[in-house]
């Protein structure tokens, strides 16, 4: 149960952070709202996790899958562009994530 909590944080923290880029600046309201609402839920979600999975694990799953989700939505909706560098930093996140749950942290 508490990984699904978390990939629901994940899937809020991603989609409030996309709406701030459409918030400009905090100048637009539904946004705006959507904005604080995916963080609210995102907060919400990622305590009810820390009830069953370890702070280090559950924030590290949490603030790296969010950050690569971000960056490759970026890259294919926002018109970012993809570079080597970026690709290898996106791949070193993924597999730190995966290295840590191998790893037993959890």
């Amino acid at each position: 149960m508490g990984y699904l909590l978390l990939v629901g944080a994940i899937a809020a923290e991603v989609a409030g952070t996309t709406a701030m880029k459409y918030s400009e600046g905090f100048s637009r309201l539904v946004p705006s709202l959507l904005t604080v609402a995916g963080y609210l839920v995102s907060f919400t979600l990622l305590a009810q996790t820390l009830k069953t999975l370890s702070v280090g694990t559950a924030y590290a799953i949490w603030s790296g899958l969010g950050t690569a989700a971000i960056a490759g939505i970026g890259v294919l909706f926002m018109g970012e562009g993809m570079t080597a560098v970026k690709a290898a930093g996106i791949a070193l996140i993924i597999l730190g994530v995966v290295v840590l749950n191998l790893g037993g942290a959890h």
